[in-house]
């Protein structure tokens, strides 16, 4: 386990390329529910600045991150990440 890498979701906010499950688009009726369930229990980290959701990031802890950047934007950013890591 080297150095935490940290992944710019969106306007100035980060998360550690660690702990990223899945990334997923919000359209599906159980990513609704996913993201309804975390709103209610409090696992919710709402990420977007007012924007609309286009990605819903889900964490090994159990919390649920949203995104406005797409789904595909932020893969390319871990993949990124993960490409300087070999080197």
């Amino acid at each position: 386990m080297g150095t935490v890498r940290f992944i710019n979701i969106g306007y100035g906010n980060v998360v550690s390329s660690e702990k990223i499950v899945a990334i997923v688009l919000p359209d599906a009726a159980p990513v609704k529910r996913l993201v309804q369930d975390a709103r209610a229990n409090g696992n919710i980290i709402d990420a977007t600045c007012g924007r609309k959701t286009r990605a819903v990031i889900i964490t090994d802890s159990g919390h649920v991150v949203l995104s406005a950047l797409l789904p595909e934007t932020i893969c390319a950013r871990v993949q990124n990440y993960k490409d300087t890591e070999e080197e």
